[in-house]
C-alpha cells in the first residue's frame, strides 16, 4: 500500500497551469458497449512510470501511511481497509477507474491541514472500490474523515457499466471536508473535462432527509450524487445568493476567465467538434474567444453522431486543434515546417510590452504520461479492462496495452528506468523523447514517417488482442494472469524496438536537412529533396523583408 501512494502522489507533483485532459464516453456512445476515459497528464520536467499494487488483507487497526506531495511533505497515517483491491496505473482490477484534471477554483478554500490531496484520494478510493459509485462514497468519506488539502479538482469516475463525473473543492482553512457533485454521464453520450469546473445546475432532492444530513450528501438514484452542504456552503462564504434550484456549481466555486475558457474549454470544444456537427458546435465560437456575453457555456456532454471506438479516443488525445480556426499549424507562429507545437508560455508579451497568448491543445509536449482506458462488463474483469498506456506526448508515441489484471509492471514502464535527469534506452519516457525532439522541429517533413511507425504498432496491437482475449477468457484466474503479463511485456518490448529503429531511421533520412526516400520504413536509392517550408512562413517572411528574397527576373 505505502509504494502505491508514494508512487500515486508523485505523479503530478510538477504539472503546470492548465495541464491535464479527460475525455469520457458512455456505453451506448462506444463502437462496442464499452465504457471509456482518457487522461493526458502534462507538466513540464517530470516522466510518470506505471504503478501497481496487488491486493491484500488487512489486519484491524493496521494503518498506512501517505505522504502528500513530493518527499518533504510529512507522513501521516490513516486506517487501512479489511481488504484492499490491486490497482495498475488508475485502473483497478474491478476495472473503476479515476482520472482528473485540476481547475484550482477559489483559492481561499484550499486547507493545508487536510491529509489528503487528490491523487493520495484517488489511490484510496481504487484500493476501496467495486464500482464508480462506490468509489465515489469512499472519496467523500475519506476527505469527511482526513480533511482534503487540494484545490478545485474534477474527476472522471467510470467502471464497465457507468461513467461519472465530480466537481470537488475543499471547504478553507480549519474546514476537514470538501464540497462536491457527481453526476452520471447519459449512457449515450460524451463529455469532457480541461482543467477547468463545468457543472453548473444539477438535480436535487425535494428535501433533505436526516439521513442525508447524517451521512453528509444526498443522492438521486442513478443520477446525481452531491455534498449535502455544496449550496449551503456557497452562500455561508458569499459566493451564492439566490435560489437552491438556480445554483450552480461552476459559478460558486470555479468562475471562468478568458484563460479558463480558451485554454481548458477550448480543448472540450474540440473533442465536441469532432464527434458532432461541426457548424453546430463552431456556433459556440464566441464563447471560445471570450464573448461571454453571447454565449457562456458549452454543453456539458452531448451525444455523438457516431459511435467512438478506442482508435478514435487515441486520436483525440492528439488533437490540435487541426482544421478549426484555432488550427495550430496554419499561420506564421507554426514556423517553417507547420509545427502545432509553440516552446513560448501560454501567456506572454510582444516587445511593444502587448499582452499575447498562445492555443493550448490536448496534444502536447509537456505531458508525463498518456493513457487510454478501457472497461468491458462482458469479459472477465481481468480481461475487460485494458489501460493502453505509454509516456511522453500522446502524439508521439504508441498506445501499448497494459491489462488490468497484470501482477508486475513491464521493465520500460517502471519508475527505477525512468530517471528524468538521466537518458536511458531502457525507459518509455527516454525513447520517446529522443523520436519526438527529432520531429518538433521539423514537423511536417518528419511526422508522417512517426504516423506510419504508430500507426503499424497500434494495427498490430488491435489485431493480436482478439486472439489473445479469446485465449484468457478461458483460463484458471491465476493462469490468466500470468498470460496477460507476458502478452502486456511482449507488447511493451515490441513499442521499445520500433521506437529504437524509428529513432535510427530517422535520422538517417533527414540527415542535414534533407529528405532520402523511404519504402516501408526503409531508405532507398533515388533523389534526394528538400522539404518546402509552410505556405504562411514563406509569405511572412516575403512580408517582413520586403524584396531582399525576391529573385530577379531573368533577362531576355
Amino acid at each position: 500500500m505505502k509504494k502505491l501512494i508514494l508512487s500515486v502522489v508523485l505523479l503530478c507533483s510538477a504539472v503546470a497551469a492548465f495541464a491535464c485532459t479527460n475525455l469520457i464516453v458512455g456505453k451506448k456512445a462506444s463502437a462496442d458497449g464499452s465504457v471509456m476515459c482518457t487522461y493526458n497528464c502534462d507538466g513540464f520536467g517530470f516522466a510518470q512510470p506505471l504503478s501497481i499494487s496487488l491486493p491484500g488483507r488487512h489486519a484491524e487497526g493496521e494503518m498506512v501511511a501517505i505522504h502528500g506531495w513530493g518527499p518533504q511533505a510529512v507522513g501521516r497515517q490513516i486506517a487501512e481497509a479489511p481488504y484492499t483491491y490491486g490497482v495498475v496505473g488508475l485502473m483497478n482490477e474491478n476495472q473503476v477507474t479515476i482520472v482528473e484534471t485540476t481547475w484550482d477554483g477559489r483559492r481561499e478554500l484550499h486547507n493545508r491541514d487536510g491529509f489528503l490531496d487528490y491523487f493520495t484520494l484517488m489511490g484510496l478510493a481504487l484500493q476501496r472500490s467495486t464500482t464508480a459509485r462506490e468509489a465515489i462514497v469512499v472519496m467523500h468519506e475519506l476527505v469527511q474523515e482526513y480533511g482534503y488539502n487540494a484545490t478545485g479538482e474534477s474527476f472522471a469516475v467510470c467502471d464497465k457499466d457507468e461513467a461519472w463525473i465530480m466537481e470537488l473543492i475543499g471547504k478553507g482553512p480549519g474546514r476537514k471536508g470538501a464540497v462536491w457533485v457527481a453526476l452520471r454521464v447519459p449512457d449515450d453520450c460524451i463529455c469532457a473535462y480541461a482543467n477547468s469546473s463545468r457543472i453548473r445546475q444539477f438535480p436535487q432532492v425535494a428535501k433533505m432527509s436526516k439521513a442525508d444530513k447524517k451521512r453528509g450528501y444526498c443522492e438521486i438514484e442513478g443520477q446525481c450524487m452531491y455534498a449535502a452542504d455544496v449550496i449551503s456552503l456557497a452562500r455561508e462564504l458569499g459566493f451564492y445568493e439566490g435560489s437552491d434550484a438556480d445554483f450552480s456549481f461552476r459559478e460558486a466555486y470555479g468562475p471562468l476567465d478568458f484563460g479558463a475558457i480558451r485554454y481548458c474549454e477550448a480543448r472540450v470544444w474540440s473533442f465536441f467538434r469532432h464527434h458532432y456537427d461541426t457548424a453546430e458546435m463552431d456556433s459556440y465560437l464566441p464563447f471560445i474567444n471570450g464573448h461571454t456575453e453571447i454565449c457562456d457555456h458549452l454543453p456539458l456532454w452531448i451525444k455523438p453522431v457516431a459511435p467512438l471506438s478506442v482508435r478514435d479516443l487515441m486520436n483525440d488525445m492528439r488533437d490540435h486543434y487541426e482544421g478549426t480556426a484555432l488550427d495550430m499549424t496554419a499561420d506564421v507562429s507554426a514556423g517553417p515546417w507547420a509545427s502545432p507545437y509553440r516552446n513560448q508560455p501560454v501567456n506572454y508579451f510582444s516587445s511593444d510590452s502587448t499582452a499575447m497568448f498562445r492555443e493550448r491543445p490536448i496534444g502536447c509536449q509537456q505531458s508525463g504520461m498518456t493513457m487510454v482506458c478501457q472497461m468491458r462488463s462482458w469479459l472477465p474483469d481481468a480481461v475487460g479492462g485494458v489501460t493502453y498506456f505509454n509516456m511522453d506526448d500522446a502524439t508521439m508515441v504508441a498506445y501499448v496495452p497494459v491489462y488490468c489484471g497484470i501482477t508486475r509492471i513491464p521493465d520500460p514502464f517502471r519508475r527505477e528506468n525512468n530517471n528524468i535527469t538521466e537518458f536511458s534506452t531502457e525507459s518509455a519516457f527516454w525513447m520517446n523523447n529522443f523520436v519526438a525532439n527529432m520531429v518538433y522541429p521539423r514537423w511536417s517533413a518528419m511526422i508522417g514517417d512517426l504516423r506510419d511507425a504508430q500507426k503499424e504498432l497500434e494495427d498490430f496491437y488491435a489485431e493480436d488482442q482478439k486472439s489473445v482475449e479469446e485465449t484468457a477468457v478461458k483460463m484458471t484466474p491465476g493462469d490468466r494472469a500470468a498470460f496477460l503479463t507476458a502478452k502486456t511485456e511482449m507488447y511493451t518490448d515490441m513499442m521499445m524496438k520500433r521506437w529504437d529503429k524509428l529513432a535510427k531511421f530517422l535520422i538517417v533520412k533527414h540527415n542535414d536537412q534533407i529528405a532520402q526516400p523511404s519504402e516501408n520504413g526503409v531508405i532507398v536509392r533515388g533523389r534526394r529533396t528538400s522539404p518546402a517550408y509552410a505556405p504562411a512562413f514563406i509569405d511572412a517572411v516575403k512580408s517582413v523583408t520586403g524584396d531582399r528574397y525576391v529573385k530577379p527576373a531573368e533577362k531576355k
